[in-house]
């Protein structure tokens, strides 16, 4: 469904010298700075797969999106989407895809959702049986019908992101882009926002490229991830894969006694140890195979309050990924 071969955009931008004069000098010699917001990206993605794209902020996530999308123009490289050259615009894909960016609105701001839908209806062509039976069904998941009428400036972040997720798949697009589509909801908004996202791939089979900063959207939607730094794709593949990537390492974490019995110089051998002064727990990262025999190291040690063991969570694993590269 997607195929990116050697995707690269470089942007180049002015460096103003400081001051009034800098100005001045700047009128007649300009000095400018090339950055590559992607270099060399290929990836292929099949039709109905959900997958995670990943990277810090201004790894180049949104501006691939936006090539794939036909809103940037790539510097060079190709990208084929459904068959289609997004560079060309041409009518035909831009009623394929659907691209929702979470810090953007696409709703009229002082009209409720509802206007904004029949004036997509309109520009989709779409035929009234057709919008009506799709207006309801994603009405009825994401449970806004008594919120259609409200003006969008009204409404709470959570439900304006409902609205926009609506008016993205009014024409039955079969490749969405999403952008931070949680950003800045609530944990029950999160929530509600990815079980819609998940029944809809699952029923209608739509290719979603997926990006968010919030590991949870990635953990329970996307099987597979493509992790970008610094405009460069550095992973591809299963998302547990990635996660077994960090050498079967597991973190315990001990929570020490009021007495003080336990020695505040602790460390393990078999592990990486460290303590937090402020809340005294203990945390150390050890192979999986030492797991048993530092547990017995720690309560052999001194009185132990608690202690949890659990896998290496997914935000650190990545961002070793980075802070290797």
């Amino acid at each position: 469904m997607i195929e990116v071969s050697q995707l690269t955009r470089v942007f180049r931008t002015y460096k103003k010298r400081p001051g009034f004069w800098g100005g001045v000098r700047g009128l007649f010699k300009r000095d400018f700075e090339e950055t590559a917001a992607a270099k060399d990206i290929s990836f292929t993605i099949a039709e109905g797969e959900f997958v995670g794209f990943l990277g810090p902020n201004g790894a180049g996530k949104t501006t691939t999106l936006k090539m794939l999308a036909g809103l940037i123009y790539p510097t060079s490289g190709t990208a084929r989407v459904a068959g289609y050259d997004p560079t060309k615009r041409e009518n035909a894909y831009r009623r394929l895809f659907a691209l929702v960016l979470g810090q953007k609105n696409q709703l009229w701001w002082d009209l409720p959702a509802i206007e904004s839908f029949h004036l997509l209806r309109a520009i989709y062509s779409i035929p009234a049986a057709e919008f009506k039976a799709t207006l309801d069904e994603l009405v009825t998941l994401l449970d806004v019908e008594k919120k259609l009428n409200v003006m969008v400036r009204e409404l709470s972040l959570g439900e304006r992101m409902k609205m926009e997720l609506i008016a993205a798949l009014l024409h039955r697009p079969r490749v969405l882009f999403l952008d931070e589509p949680t950003i800045g909801l609530d944990v029950v908004s999160q929530k509600n926002v990815r079980q819609f996202l998940r029944e809809y791939n699952r029923k209608h089979r739509v290719t979603i490229l997926l990006t968010s900063h919030y590991m949870a959207d990635i953990k329970e939607l996307c099987e597979r991830v493509i992790v970008i730094h610094k405009g460069s794709k550095i992973y591809d593949g299963a998302l547990d894969r990635l996660e077994a990537g960090s050498g079967s390492r597991k973190k315990i974490i001990t929570f020490l006694p009021g007495d003080g019995a336990f020695p505040e110089t602790w460390r393990s051998h078999l592990g990486e140890s460290k303590r937090d002064a402020e809340t005294g727990k203990f945390i150390v990262r050890v192979p999986a195979e030492n797991l048993i025999a530092v547990s017995q190291e720690i309560l052999s040690t001194g009185p132990v309050a608690d202690i949890t063991i659990e896998d290496i969570p997914l935000e650190d694993v990545i961002a070793e990924l980075f802070q290797s590269r």
